[in-house]
């Protein structure tokens, strides 16, 4: 456990300067040691309060979100090949993927183009492969 830390807290100080708090659960696995080095790095540590499942409810629905779409479709070689991964679903929950919460829209549209008017004409779309092929995205053709 203390080698996990101190492997965290290498990693951690090149990033840390882009977190003000960390917000973890009650868990009792690795708080202390982990506590410490976010605490070293100048990040506050905010537990969420006991008993109270739906606290860190945005946290759960995300990681649910991309285990169901993404991480459990994927066998993942390593470190480096995860942060790959999830650095290009992210760029697709966010630019390509549409959302209930407003209205069916993504929260960062790729551009005009893809809301251009078709004059009348059949529109021709075409298909984006994202991850691979694992998720398909579909946008009107330039």
């Amino acid at each position: 456990m203390a080698q996990a830390a101190r492997n965290l807290l290498m990693d951690l100080d090149e990033h840390a300067h882009r977190f003000r708090l960390l917000i973890r659960d009650r868990d009792t696995k690795f708080a202390a040691a982990f506590d410490t080095v976010f605490t070293a790095a100048d990040v506050q540590v905010v537990q969420t309060p006991p008993q109270a499942p739906k606290a860190n409810a945005y946290t759960e629905r995300w990681i649910g979100t991309v285990r169901t779409e993404c991480l459990d479709w994927t066998l993942v070689w390593n470190a480096g090949h995860l942060h790959r991964i999830l650095t290009e679903y992210v760029a697709h929950y966010n630019s390509g993927r549409s959302h209930r919460g407003i209205e069916l829209a993504v929260p960062c549209p790729a551009g005009a183009a893809d809301t251009a008017e078709t004059g009348g004409r059949a529109a021709r779309i075409e298909r984006v492969d994202v991850l691979g092929g694992l998720i398909h995205e579909y946008r009107h053709a330039a």
